[in-house]
């Protein structure tokens, strides 16, 4: 029986006639499969399309290592007084479907509310307790128009200390963030800012 009548009675297509005649994956070029954005955000459940121009992203240092007594770290060590409770720049500015990377030194969480809330706005008493090291730590918990929360970032301190890590979250609704710091003692020492979102900055 010659080879293309065994691969038509097993009834199989090019891709496994391919592997029955022993051509490898590689020798068989992919044909592109063109993905609307209806697939894309629709279909799969996530938008792949590009987000691009001086708007897309942007930088916010949260909390941050103090120099003005010299600071040693090594070999892992986070001195709670030499750790700063500021969001800096307190305000940045992209685009609807970009991102913000939160760059967080100490024991910080953020949380991110929608356009219209203000600080007066949150209720510090609504909280919830680190479960980490330490544990029981008030976290403020204020589902009110929230639509990011962090992590619990005592799990981050044991049994090695991480106090430094990056979170990347993406805004997908224009208007005015606010963005605090979930831990009770420095949103009450004003540690927040905010994220402008603009519909759209005319970049293709």
């Amino acid at each position: 029986m010659k080879r293309r009548e065994f691969v038509q009675k097993l009834g199989v297509g090019s891709a496994a006639a391919a592997w029955v005649s022993g051509a490898s994956a590689a020798d068989t070029p992919p044909t592109p499969h063109a993905v609307s954005d209806h697939d894309s955000a629709q279909d799969s459940g996530h938008d792949h399309r590009p987000v691009k121009g001086p708007l897309a992203s942007a930088t916010v240092s949260f909390g941050q290592w103090k120099t003005d007594v010299p600071l040693d770290r090594y070999p892992n060590a986070s001195p709670t007084p030499n750790n700063t409770h500021l969001v800096i720049p307190h305000q940045v500015t992209i685009k609807v479907g970009g991102t913000v990377n939160f760059i967080i030194s100490g024991v910080h969480q953020v949380i991110v509310y929608a356009p219209g809330t203000k600080p007066e706005d949150i209720n510090t008493s609504l909280t919830r307790p680190t479960t980490g090291t330490p544990s029981g730590v008030p976290l403020i918990n204020d589902p009110v128009n929230r639509v990011y929360a962090g992590p619990d970032p005592s799990v981050f301190l044991a049994p090695t200390p991480l106090r430094d890590r990056v979170e990347a979250v993406q805004f997908n609704q224009a208007g005015r963030h606010l963005v605090i710091c979930g831990l009770q003692t420095h949103f009450l020492d004003n540690m927040y800012g905010w994220v402008r979102v603009l519909a759209d900055d005319g970049e293709d």
